[in-house]
């Protein structure tokens, strides 16, 4: 959550703080949270498979690398291309075409049957998908009430 937080904060130190960024991320946020869960209760129906592999999601950081290309584009050597064939140096990317991505943990062994999925683990990994999605709902339904608000003292 605190990472969802910075990369809120992110968008407001851009000068992109405004009612639709804000539910755009909060709704890819939900979006992401419900992928957690989909992933972790797949991981503990599978948590006596022999050689199963936990799976995770990756958002935050994606996105967090996104919004640091777009800081340091301003300070960073650009090429110009004059043609199409040639190499374009990297543009920064859009922070609404991240996606998340499920991550497979290969380094490490739980059991003796080769499975890593701690069902321990995977339920206190529930417990806070769902504070979290709780979290963020609240945020959207605060972000609902300002411009209820704001609406009804014009």
């Amino acid at each position: 959550m605190y990472k969802l937080l910075f990369c809120t904060a992110e968008i407001q130190s851009m000068g992109m703080n405004n009612f639709s960024n804000s539910i755009d991320l909060l709704h890819r946020a939900l979006d992401v949270e419900t992928l957690r869960y989909q992933v972790t209760a797949n991981n503990i129906s599978n948590s006596q498979v022999p050689n199963y592999k936990r799976q995770s999601v990756n958002f935050e950081s994606e996105l967090k690398r996104v919004f640091e290309s777009r800081d340091n584009a301003h300070n960073e050597f650009r090429m110009e291309t004059t043609h199409p064939d040639h190499i374009q140096s990297e543009q920064p990317r859009d922070w609404k075409k991240v996606e998340p991505r499920r991550v497979t943990d290969y380094l490490t062994t739980a059991n003796a049957n080769g499975n890593n999925v701690d069902v321990e683990e995977e339920a206190m990994n529930v417990a806070k998908i769902q504070m979290q999605y709780r979290l963020l709902s609240q945020l959207t339904n605060f972000e609902f009430s300002q411009v209820n608000i704001a609406m009804k003292k014009i």
